[in-house]
């Protein structure tokens, strides 16, 4: 595209050092290329696009959103259609990550982790064995939050990933109910449950794949599966009425740069579905990704659309659960 000197969007996201990251390997480059300045915002806020987009005085071209988000947005029309001719003009992308008003930017998921010198024989590699105290006994922990704790649940009693959705709400908590006195502690952040496993206060715990790679690169005793991980998808979309929905889309399209995407996943292993981007990462490397097809296959899509449709029944029947 012709250079637009003097255009700044922009961008909203969860801001702390990942802003940082996206700055020096996407935004700097993109400007340098372009003349389109990016200006990046934070946090990440429901509300304040609805806000925005409902008195008119819109202040960003783009803005992070999780898979709940997109949905409810979406229905209430605070996102505008994305043009795809301009994003993905040669259509490489792979449908799923192609949302009408949203594009996905990355994708982690939610797995089993474990130490692995706390089970030097066999290790658990299933929902059934994390509830199985007998086979893999010791203090364990989960999320603090019905997402991804009832599916969970669900597949260690038996249920076909298939058939999670809709979720059978009462049998989940009852199946929690079995392992209920196990799990000293509920973590509700990433920092967190990292910190459980490594301290020994658990043995394994739900967690977010990214937090674990570091900890083997350093050698920790660590290990996860993602063999009925919940594969989460995270993604950028546009607010009515953005200012510069042009030169946003050409961000867009700038960050399915496969190289910059190879580099950018090597610092955090979150990646989207960028055609070409693993033909420069080490195979071994590749492997560790959520989207790596073997590890994509092992796992079950997180049904956003559902858990937008309920979120707010669950969660009050959840906090009821986590006060018995």
């Amino acid at each position: 595209m012709a250079r637009a000197e003097g255009t700044t969007i922009v961008v909203n996201g969860s801001g702390g050092s990942l802003e940082t990251v996206i700055r020096d390997m996407f935004e700097l480059p993109f400007t340098e290329q372009t003349g389109i300045k990016v200006r990046a915002s934070a946090p990440v806020s429901l509300p304040k696009l609805k806000a925005m987009v409902e008195s008119g005085n819109v202040e960003w071209d783009l803005t992070e959103l999780n898979g709940d988000d997109v949905v409810i947005a979406t229905k209430n029309g605070w996102l505008e259609e994305l043009d795809y001719s301009i994003i993905d003009p040669e259509g490489l992308l792979p449908e799923m990550a192609k949302e009408p008003t949203a594009l996905v930017r990355a994708s982690y998921s939610t797995v089993l982790a474990y130490r692995t010198d706390r089970y030097e024989g066999e290790q658990p590699s299933s929902w059934a064995d994390f509830w199985d105290v007998e086979r893999f006994p010791g203090p364990r922990s989960l999320e603090n939050s019905p997402k991804g704790t009832l599916e969970f649940a669900l597949l260690a009693d038996g249920v076909a990933p298939e058939d999670l959705y809709p979720l059978d709400v009462e049998r989940a908590l009852s199946k929690l109910d079995e392992i209920k006195a196990h799990i000293p502690v509920w973590w509700s952040t990433g920092a967190q449950h990292v910190q459980l496993l490594i301290d020994g206060e658990v043995n394994m715990t739900s967690c977010w794949n990214g937090r674990i790679s570091p900890l083997q690169t350093e050698g920790k005793p660590v290990a996860i599966t993602f063999n009925e991980g919940a594969l989460m998808l995270s993604y950028m979309g546009m607010p009515k009425g953005a200012p510069h929905p042009k030169e946003a889309m050409e961000f867009l399209k700038f960050r399915l740069n496969p190289k910059l995407a190879a580099d950018f996943v090597k610092v955090v292993p979150y990646p989207g579905f960028v055609p070409g981007m693993f033909d420069y990462l080490e195979p071994d490397f590749v492997e560790t990704l959520p989207t790596a097809p073997k590890n994509a296959a092992a796992q079950f899509k997180f049904n956003s659309q559902w858990w937008a449709e309920n979120l707010e029944e669950v969660t009050e029947r959840w906090t009821e659960w986590t006060l018995l």
